[in-house]
């Protein structure tokens, strides 16, 4: 199953690398051999067989998915700090893999963004040409031995998400925001083709019965309803629903993130009410929180919170039960 997950998330991944650059790729080498590391070392501490439950690629999963949501060209020892509670603490000390109650990579990319918020904005300007504005070499030397970029300041760009909220608070009208560079047809520039990509990832683990339709379809669709609304009620104000579908980590946290099976409710009812839930804080945050510009990750750890309530009263009836007995 692991593995058709990281099947899945190639399409995303693949368009991440081209409008990112060679930043992408470090960051996937970097979590994923970490995660592996730390998970061995604590399976050693804990006196489990090490190679069986390395074999199911639950580490490599979770260090894939805090590559993509930690930017580009962030330091080694940024990386490392996320894997390290993502793994160590978000994981094994809850018992290890089946007992985490919260989603590893979302703990690790909430721990970093809390703790070092300057370093996790550092996004570079999605283009074409990003593989030539930072070189292997230098790509390297910034994330591996803290040099400065020489060009850093000129490739670098507020997020779509980010440009939105803060021209909203300089009193700048959305369709005036969305007129700037880092704006593409539907959403960030780069950012719609990269979400498309994990959108057909997201239809394959659907295909694949990997996953069911309940979570995404529930998520996505509160987000887009909800934007809807406030979109009709005021376009000035408020972005399009595709601008919220299409940018910052909304179908990535759909389809991969929140459909964790582990930490994400179980019954059919429970995982619709879990994901409305997830997709209502998403657009509350952007929308309306005073500091992070997307909220995929502190969505989803506090509907984490809510899945054993939400489960204990959402329990299909056994068949041959009555109210009675139950």
């Amino acid at each position: 199953m692991m593995r058709e997950v990281l099947y899945a998330l190639a399409p995303g991944t693949l368009a991440m690398m081209w409008f990112f650059g060679w930043g992408i790729l470090f960051n996937i080498v970097i979590t994923i051999s970490l995660a592996i590391a730390f998970e061995a070392l604590m399976l050693k501490l804990r006196t489990r067989p090490i190679r069986p439950f390395l074999g199911d690629y639950s580490a490599v999963v979770t260090g894939w998915l805090l590559a993509l949501t930690m930017p580009p060209f962030a330091p080694w020892w940024l990386l490392a700090i996320a894997v390290f509670f993502s793994i160590v603490i978000a994981k094994h000390l809850y018992g290890g893999l089946g007992y985490n109650p919260f989603n590893p990579a979302m703990i690790g990319y909430a721990v970093a963004l809390i703790s070092f918020p300057v370093d996790m904005v550092q996004w570079p300007a999605a283009n074409l040409s990003s593989f030539s504005s930072i070189d292997f070499v230098s790509a390297f030397q910034h994330i591996m031995l803290g040099k400065p970029l020489a060009n850093w300041d000129a490739v670098t760009m507020a997020t779509s998400l980010d440009a939105i909220k803060t021209g909203l608070r300089m009193e700048q009208t959305v369709p005036v925001i969305e007129q700037g560079d880092m704006f593409g047809l539907f959403a960030g520039n780069g950012w719609e083709w990269v979400s498309l990509g994990y959108l057909l990832g997201g239809l394959w683990l659907l295909y694949r019965k990997i996953i069911s339709w309940h979570i995404p379809v529930s998520l996505l669709g509160i987000l887009a309803l909800l934007s809807t609304v406030f979109w009709l009620i005021d376009n000035q104000q408020y972005a399009s629903p595709l601008f919220h579908l299409l940018a910052g980590g909304a179908m990535l946290g759909a389809f991969f993130i929140a459909t964790d099976p582990v930490s994400a409710s179980t019954t059919p009812m429970g995982k619709i009410l879990y994901a409305i839930g997830i997709g209502f804080l998403i657009y509350v945050i952007r929308v309306f929180g005073s500091g992070y510009p997307d909220g995929v990750a502190f969505a989803v750890i506090i509907m984490n919170m809510a899945v054993p309530i939400i489960d204990y009263y959402t329990r299909p009836r056994v068949f041959g039960a009555n109210r009675s007995n139950e």
